[in-house]
């Protein structure tokens, strides 16, 4: 069996370590070795650190593990969440088979380890449910899309520590943009429900940790305000960045990447509406 796991986009602009969006680019992860799976391009054999396996000794994986991902570490895409869900659903796979229904209702306990060892539970809960997710207090609740756009990521050379940006966040912030967070927020889930377009772009604004991140990737700042410039319905920084994440329409999609700088590739993506799937290898 092969866990295929998808990338994911967290924050979404306000929703601070709440919100995660699922992306249409994918980790495999299988138990056994890449010679008896037969897998290949770019499958490498995990060692005992890498966190899939990691993930998958904590979950009571047995033997070896390999893993497939064309998700770029350090970039703000989830790598590090994708590969850890698909080690925890490839050791829940390898104790009770691949039955949907059994999954499913694993997710919870499979949420609680794989945000223990994230750190927190935005990434992951995308990767587990799929789509837009918000989470917080060891729950995830899918959002309503009444959409499906397409995502323009662009994705820089350089990389970013979630740990280091999370250290220049201030331990307290002011009331004003609390309330200024909790309201944007509330606006982008319901925007999403409602399929309300134009109010994404002010739905996504934030105060709370963007404009200090993008203090160190100017160039992050400047991809991102090249995609609303270029009409994109909102845009964000993916995670602690450096990637910027931008939604449109699909016919737009190609357009909107070209207009981006050309110090980053892009990549076009749509939302993964499937999460953490188990399939035969």
């Amino acid at each position: 069996m092969i866990v295929r796991v998808p990338a994911s986009s967290a924050n979404m602009g306000p929703g601070f370590d709440a919100l995660g969006m699922a992306l249409t680019l994918h980790a495999e992860i299988g138990a056994g070795s890449v010679a008896d799976a037969g897998a290949a391009d770019g499958s490498q054999q995990a060692d005992e650190h890498h966190p899939a396996m990691v993930a998958f000794r904590r979950h009571g994986g047995e033997g070896p593990l390999w893993v497939r991902s064309p998700i770029p570490a350090g970039r703000g895409m989830g790598f590090s969440g994708a590969v850890r869900v698909g080690g925890l659903v490839a050791a829940h796979a390898q104790r009770v088979g691949a039955d949907h229904q059994l999954l499913q209702a694993a997710l919870p306990e499979l949420l609680a380890l794989a945000s223990e060892l994230e750190g927190h539970a935005d990434n992951v809960a995308a990767s587990l449910y799929g789509g837009v997710v918000a989470t917080a207090g060891g729950f995830a609740v899918s959002v309503p899309l009444s959409f499906d756009p397409a995502m323009v990521m662009w994705v820089p050379s350089f990389v970013t520590s979630t740990d280091q940006s999370r250290t220049s966040l201030p331990a307290e912030v002011p009331l004003a943009d609390v309330v200024f967070n909790v309201g944007r927020t509330a606006l982008l889930v319901a925007a999403l429900a409602a399929g309300d377009v134009p109010v994404l772009r002010a739905a996504t604004e934030d105060r709370l940790h963007q404009d200090r991140r993008l203090l160190a990737a100017e160039p992050s700042r400047v991809a991102l305000q090249a995609a609303l410039a270029a009409g994109a319905w909102a845009a964000w920084l993916s995670g602690s960045g450096p990637t910027v994440a931008a939604m449109c329409a699909v016919d737009d999609a190609e357009t909107l990447a070209a207009s981006l700088p050309p110090d980053g590739h892009t990549k076009i993506l749509r939302i993964d509406h499937a999460g953490a799937v188990i399939e035969p290898a």
